[in-house]
């Protein structure tokens, strides 16, 4: 049975409020944080081994150390809520079940760079969440957890919650601030990384709701507590959000380093219905797909699943069954990172585009031999050349869709329709 560390409370009714929270030992690191010095809370993350759990999977205490200790400019904190990837809806969960959790972790990311300013970037969708975390900001106002001079330490910060306007992009780390900051929601180049300019030109860490959340965890019970569990490189547990064509689709929370499969069968149920398993998409909309044979023998941590040929990123796992289309599957995606593209660079912009209207054109039983060549020969001009990772975004997932389902692709067009397309049943992919 995997520990439950940020889940702990999901199950506890209005576990959302301060006074429950409080009840189960919340804020108590607190007591502890402020008798540290700042570098040693991030010497304590480094070696918690805690990655960043919004996708990229990089370690959350080497980020801290990157901002620089020695400079006259403010410091900031964007929390990253925005969660615009097709499939994952885990920080959703946090904001509204466990708030309080992510803002004692805001409270050590903080105090350990020397931050006295928040930002929490909300998805624009996310209204419910937003009013949570809100509540939850002010209780914690009230009782002196936030504003100024916490807990008569004389550390001082203030929390503020930012709507986004609904753009996937922006859940990119620069976009994120380009929005902040009122401007057109566009990743910016890098270098310079956040961490020397970043908001406003500032200093600043940009992390996931996620990766704050497991903060309190660490610092209450220790460095050590946290990396014994999973693997060596990918420590502690990590929310998974996962979706499709199981029978108890949900937000599950486990260790990493265990079988890959096993873990969802065992939280879901298993394919819904009885049927027969076909693929795992590991790691949201953005990863490489892995046949069911590959899903049965692949472990659960970032290692592994890139030794497959896969990310965790996100923590989006989405079951596909006998019964699915992957044809289907990769219309959808294709669909929604054309959609989302912010246009600035010409390879994603037309790329994405080109390969969506494609996707289309095999699944409605139009599409030729050539257009799945076609398909295969613009992926690789849209790795590793635009600004952010939108355009590869689009080409791991269907570079991988068609070398391992080509026979699906090849049906479509030789019998000129979907084979899995009927009046009594259509695809719940996705």
């Amino acid at each position: 049975m995997s520990p439950r560390i940020i889940s702990i409370n999901f199950d506890k009714p209005d576990a959302h409020k301060l006074s429950v929270y409080e009840a189960s030992g919340g804020y108590g690191s607190l007591q502890k944080l402020f008798t540290m010095p700042p570098d040693e809370v991030i010497e304590h993350v480094k070696n918690s081994g805690l990655r960043g759990r919004g996708g990229a999977g990089f370690s959350a205490g080497m980020k801290w150390s990157f901002v620089p200790k020695d400079t006259d400019k403010p410091k900031y904190l964007c929390v990253n809520a925005d969660e615009g990837e097709p499939g994952t809806f885990k920080d959703r969960k946090i904001l509204q079940l466990d708030p309080h959790m992510m803002i004692e972790g805001v409270i050590i990311c903080c105090y350990a760079v020397g931050i006295h300013t928040a930002y929490v970037y909300v998805r624009g969708e996310y209204v419910k969440p937003a009013r949570r975390l809100q509540a939850a900001i002010d209780e914690a106002y009230a009782k002196g957890y936030l504003g100024k001079n916490i807990q008569g330490t004389g550390f001082d910060l203030d929390v503020v919650i930012h709507m986004g306007a609904g753009a996937y992009i922006c859940g990119e780390e620069t976009g994120l601030i380009e929005s902040l900051e009122g401007k057109k929601g566009q990743p910016r180049a890098k270098p310079p990384y956040p961490a020397v300019i970043g908001v406003f030109g500032c200093p600043t860490v940009v992390n996931n709701v996620e990766t704050l959340s497991a903060l309190p965890f660490i610092m209450n019970e220790g460095w050590q507590a946290y990396a014994k569990l999973g693997t060596e490189k990918s420590t502690g547990t990590m929310l998974f959000s996962i979706s499709g064509s199981v029978e108890r689709p949900g937000v599950y929370e486990g260790e990493f380093g265990v079988n890959l499969w096993d873990f969802i069968e065992r939280s879901t149920g298993g394919v819904r219905g009885g049927r027969k398993l076909k693929a795992v998409i590991p790691g949201g909309s953005s990863s490489s797909i892995l046949t069911a044979d590959e899903a049965r023998s692949t472990y659960l941590d970032y290692e592994s699943i890139a030794a497959a040929g896969s990310m965790v990123g996100s923590g989006a796992i989405m079951v596909l069954s006998e019964e699915d289309c992957v044809v289907k599957a990769l219309e959808v995606v294709a669909r929604f990172y054309a959609h989302e593209s912010c246009g600035q660079c010409p390879q994603c912009r037309e790329g994405t585009y080109f390969i969506s209207q494609i996707a289309r054109r095999i699944e409605n039983g139009e599409g030729s031999m050539e257009d799945i060549e076609k398909i295969l020969d613009t992926c690789p001009l849209l790795m590793g050349v635009t600004v952010c990772v939108l355009a590869d975004s689009i080409a791991m997932p269907a570079k991988s869709y068609i070398e391992k389902f080509r026979e699906e692709f090849d049906q479509h067009v030789k019998e000129k329709h979907c084979p899995y397309r009927s009046a009594e049943r259509k695809s719940a992919v996705l």
